[in-house]
């Protein structure tokens, strides 16, 4: 049994708010137990410099920890994002256009902010999860402002953390699973099955094949779940509203 009380194979309890804030067309509210991310997605009619004329658009990613996201006071980044943060940013963004068909979205850039308003584990994985969710409705919003044509994301996406604590695999750690874990993992797949990102680090003692396939395995169930919760999110599409640029 986990310090929450979870078994080893167990998400912790996982919710989305849409429409969290009022003027972006994306706006989810995320939460991976005592881990709470905003997520929101808008709409940038110019494209990356060296994407213009290529009728193709673009889908990129900013992340930040709010200064009262932890116990410590976490400064913000005034003179540009340090190294772990262009990191993640960068992961969401390249998760994120995994499954956006760029022609399809034309040469506009949708950009998808997720801020951490607090932190215990996990902030990454929670980012891509419900900044998957804010695209979505964002596009869904395009398409009924006529827009876009169609939606152009072409799958599901989620993610989650996994790790060996105490010599066992456990599913979606918490910081103080995290902060101790022998081995550390970050997964990233599709709705379909398909990974996106592995990201998995020995943090003492190297890791078995075996523990890699368990890890992996729990992984797979844990998304899996994650992406049942977001069917069901999407089961109802968003009320139409004013795009602005």
């Amino acid at each position: 049994m986990r310090p929450d009380g979870r078994q080893p194979n167990e998400l912790r309890d996982v919710t989305f708010e849409r429409d969290y804030t009022e003027f972006a067309p994306g706006s989810v509210r995320v939460t991976f137990g005592s881990t709470v991310v905003l997520c929101t997605a808008m709409v940038d009619d110019d494209v990356p410099r060296w994407m213009r004329g290529s009728g193709k658009g673009w889908v990129t990613a900013e992340y930040s920890m709010l200064p009262g996201s932890s116990p410590e006071r976490i400064r913000r980044e005034t003179k540009g994002p340090k190294g772990r943060t262009q990191e993640i940013q960068r992961l969401i963004g390249r998760s994120l256009r995994s499954v956006c068909d760029m022609v399809a979205l034309g040469e506009q850039q949708i950009l998808v902010d997720c801020d951490v308003l607090q932190a215990d584990g996990g902030t990454r994985t929670a980012s891509i999860t419900g900044a998957y969710l804010a695209l979505h409705d964002c596009l869904t919003r395009m398409v009924q402002a006529r827009l876009l044509a169609a939606n152009p994301l072409t799958d599901l996406l989620a993610a989650i953390s996994v790790g060996i604590v105490d010599g066992v695999p456990c599913l979606d750690l918490p910081y103080v699973e995290d902060s101790r874990a022998e081995t550390d993992m970050n997964v990233v797949m599709t709705g379909s099955g398909a990974f996106v990102e592995v990201q998995g680090t020995a943090e003492g003692a190297p890791f078995s094949r075996g523990e890699l396939d368990a890890l992996l395995g729990l992984a797979e169930a844990g998304i899996g779940r994650l992406c049942d919760l977001q069917r069901e999110y999407l089961e109802v599409p968003p009320a139409a509203r004013a795009i602005g640029r």
